[in-house]
């Protein structure tokens, strides 16, 4: 259990931390807000831009990373380091992060768990 407290305390931190890179807004008619969602309860974490640019609403999850099983899944991932290095860096095991955004076939070729 204090290992899983441990991963969800480093994804929160992860993702505040991304949630607070500054936006770069071309114009003033663009209005986009980054929210950072923590779901401890049944471990699920996103980071998403909402708002408009311009006239076209803006909804994009930037992050999504899920806790199963124990092991870290990293859904979706658009930062420039990647959050899996980004956890390694803090000590978790590659054993216990899954790059979910490859295909299950790939997996194994990773260097991450399957």
């Amino acid at each position: 259990m204090a290992r899983l407290d441990e991963y969800r305390t480093h994804l929160q931190n992860i993702l505040k931390h991304h949630g607070n890179v500054q936006l770069r807004i071309t114009n003033e008619e663009d209005e986009i807000d980054r929210e950072v969602i923590c779901d401890i309860t049944d471990d699920h974490y996103l980071l998403v831009e909402v708002g408009w640019k311009g006239l076209k609403p803006v909804d994009n999850h930037l992050i999504h990373v899920d806790i199963r099983n124990g092991k870290i899944w990293i859904r979706r991932d658009f930062t420039e380091y990647g959050v899996a290095n980004e956890l390694v860096d803090l000590g978790v095991p590659k054993a216990d992060i899954v790059l979910a955004f490859h295909a299950p076939y790939k997996r194994p070729f990773t260097g991450f768990a399957a």
